[in-house]
């Protein structure tokens, strides 16, 4: 695979996508998700003279009869759109008072930024099967990081911001819900995520809402404060529960539904439930799951459909409600 890198003055790339004779966004990229905050950064990155990492072109169709023809940008499609969006002056991007329009700039500073010189990798005439393997590893990053690092990598706004707030609550280091490695690698932050989504919505499969919430939310969340209110107030109540930190409810797949039901009851459906009548049901409950694996639960089918779907695919929508359908039939009995 033959590239070459060279220098392109802005204003070339610029003039280029404005008449599009260089694609900003094949069908096979991600869209663009960069909140206003990291365009505004980026932006006075380029305006300071400061270098960012090169970016990667491949050509594009051309007409043989006239002999037009177009560029793919590969990689580098969310800086390349947000300079454009800036020399445009674009209300894409909302500027503050920290930095001036493109047209509010001296003439000395607009030529500097048409000028600024951006690292161009030419992939050449490559097949679109190679060039959508090349985007593939460039944007994996690292081929060891698991999907919450990569999602990370990608989505640094208000949502995720929010997921990595609620994770660093202390019932989870008091419990050690967490081992090390899973913050480490971020699966605190990828398992509150999946916490706060299911109270907004209801239980999905494994993973799959996490990124379309961490994009629909990105640049803000307006629901934060009212999110986090409710979200302490079932923390206090499990608080309340005094279970011992090696209790079952601290397991991750157990406390997942524990919290969910949790708050279905205390929050959506404002039931007064009381702590110590559910206390003795679930610690009941709990013990008789714990017999399932020395076989002696019997014929306690209920305690072992709740084992199977804490143990196996436990994330799976269907064992979210398998799980949720016994606690929250507990949390019932403990209403007054």
């Amino acid at each position: 695979m033959d590239t070459s890198a060279s220098n392109r003055r802005l204003r070339v790339l610029l003039t280029a996508i404005g008449n599009k004779t260089l694609i900003p966004q094949p069908d096979f990229q991600r869209r663009l998700v960069w909140t206003n905050k990291d365009k505004i950064e980026f932006i006075k990155t380029v305006l300071e003279g400061y270098p960012f990492p090169e970016i990667y072109i491949a050509a594009g169709k051309v007409d043989p009869k006239t002999g037009d023809g177009a560029e793919v940008l590969v990689d580098g499609q969310q800086r390349i759109t947000t300079l454009y969006q800036y020399f445009k002056g674009s209300p894409d991007i909302k500027l503050g008072k920290n930095l001036p329009a493109y047209v509010d700039l001296d003439e000395d500073k607009q030529i500097d930024f048409l000028e600024y010189k951006v690292v161009v990798r030419d992939m050449g005439n490559m097949p679109m099967d190679d060039i959508k393997e090349v985007f593939k590893r460039i944007n994996s990053t690292s081929y060891g990081l698991n999907a919450m690092e990569l999602h990370n990598s990608r989505y640094g706004g208000e949502f995720k911001n929010f997921a990595e707030e609620v994770s660093q609550s202390k019932i989870f280091e008091d419990n050690r819900v967490f081992t090390s490695t899973d913050i480490k690698r971020m699966n605190d932050v990828r398992y509150c995520l999946g916490l706060i989504i299911t109270i907004m919505s209801t239980y999905f499969n494994r993973d799959k809402e996490l990124e379309n919430y961490l994009e629909k939310y990105n640049e803000e969340f307006p629901e934060r404060d009212k999110l986090y209110s409710e979200i302490s107030e079932v923390f206090s109540f499990i608080d309340r529960l005094n279970f011992n930190s090696s209790s079952r409810a601290f397991k991750k797949a157990d406390f997942f539904t524990l919290f969910v039901e949790l708050h279905r009851a205390l929050i959506k459906n404002a039931l007064a439930v009381d702590a110590g009548t559910l206390r003795g049901l679930l610690d009941d409950f709990y013990a008789r799951v714990d017999r399932v694996p020395s076989g002696d639960s019997g014929d306690d089918r209920e305690a072992q459909e709740y084992y199977s779907a804490a143990l196996q695919a436990s994330n799976d929508r269907s064992s979210r409600i398998t799980r949720g359908e016994s606690i929250y039939a507990l949390v019932q009995k403990s209403t007054s």
